[in-house]
């Protein structure tokens, strides 16, 4: 079984994912010499000090931000399977999440809450924010992020439902266009069980609750 200090990298190794410690250094060259460009049709001179090593920090930082699209997350779930004689709710909720919105490439970020009732097996739990990150860490928009997360968990764990619910603040909402500075966004997505008003009305008051 995969370590769960493993982090995710472009280099993908077994099941898909293995801890990062290198960047594909002509990627990382490509990528800087575009940012350079960015810099300088700003209006900026990239050659200053506190711009030398800028073009090379934002492509490592992309990098890291979109690792997602090398990422398999149905064989993250498969690598952490097991029968289980259990058919009551999972909840893990308050899951942090930090995406890039696709139209102006400008974070989204909060938190999803991820539920799914067993059909004789069930996944360890550090897999399921392992398969919010996969789809978190690419461009994206919110509700595509929460039905992908909704059908990976459905396609492989054959589960009787999923229900998820993310919710997030949009820094392109907030730092420009309508400048709201304080509107959260909430999508859902449901399956099975949880299309009955019974399970997802059990599913919204135990993400609503506060450990006491």
């Amino acid at each position: 079984m995969i370590d769960d200090d493993d982090i995710p990298n472009r280099d993908a190794g077994i099941n898909g994912y293995h801890k990062i410690d290198r960047y594909n250094p002509e990627l990382i060259a490509s990528l800087s010499g575009h940012y350079k460009e960015v810099l300088s049709q700003m209006g900026e001179n990239p050659e200053r000090e506190g711009l030398l090593k800028t073009p090379e920090r934002v492509a490592k930082a992309m990098l890291f931000l979109t690792q997602g699209y090398d990422l398999d997350a149905k064989q993250i779930l498969n690598s952490a399977m097991f029968k289980e004689d259990y058919s009551q709710m999972v909840v893990v909720k308050d899951i942090e999440v930090y995406s890039m919105c696709e139209h102006h490439m400008l974070p989204f970020f909060g938190k999803a809450h991820v539920a799914y009732i067993p059909n004789g097996h069930v996944v360890g739990l550090s897999k399921i924010p392992r398969v919010v990150d996969v789809f978190a860490r690419r461009l994206q928009v919110q509700e595509r992020l929460t039905n992908e997360i909704r059908d990976c968990i459905q396609e492989t764990l054959e589960p009787l439902g999923v229900g998820v619910v993310i919710e997030c603040r949009h820094l392109c909402m907030s730092m420009r266009g309508v400048q709201k500075q304080n509107s959260v966004t909430t999508t859902s997505a449901f399956t099975g069980e949880f299309l009955k008003d019974k399970t997802r009305t059990e599913f919204l008051n135990l993400i609503a609750s506060k450990l006491s």
